[in-house]
């Protein structure tokens, strides 16, 4: 099966912009593109309870991210401040970009 093609890479900065975490800003830890989700840090919390291990010997009540669908986030312009759509445009060497919509900076 083909991999769906998706507009947020590790890396980039994302705002959520529906669910519990609206508005919350962070960074892609991981993209998982065959179920199109993105893992963003900080972002959908979770409690999830661990068995005790040698890299944690205690146990008990752990915090973690889980991934969001990649539709609930938008690109971050750190030059606009706010979260925008992108488009895409050859540079120079002929290579392709993303660049804001407004302001039209490199993302």
């Amino acid at each position: 099966m083909a991999q769906a093609k998706m507009h947020i890479k590790t890396g980039d900065t994302v705002v959520v912009i529906s669910g519990k975490d609206k508005g919350k800003r962070g960074k892609v830890l991981r993209a998982f593109p065959s179920e199109s989700k993105v893992l963003v840090e900080g972002v959908n919390l979770v409690k999830k309870h661990t068995r005790a291990s040698q890299d944690n010997p205690q146990g008990g009540i752990v915090e973690q991210e889980s991934p969001v669908y990649a539709d609930k986030v938008m690109l971050y312009c750190s030059k606009c401040q706010r979260p925008v759509r992108t488009a895409k445009q050859d540079d120079k060497n002929g290579n392709k970009q993303r660049i804001c919509k407004k302001c039209e900076v490199k993302l």
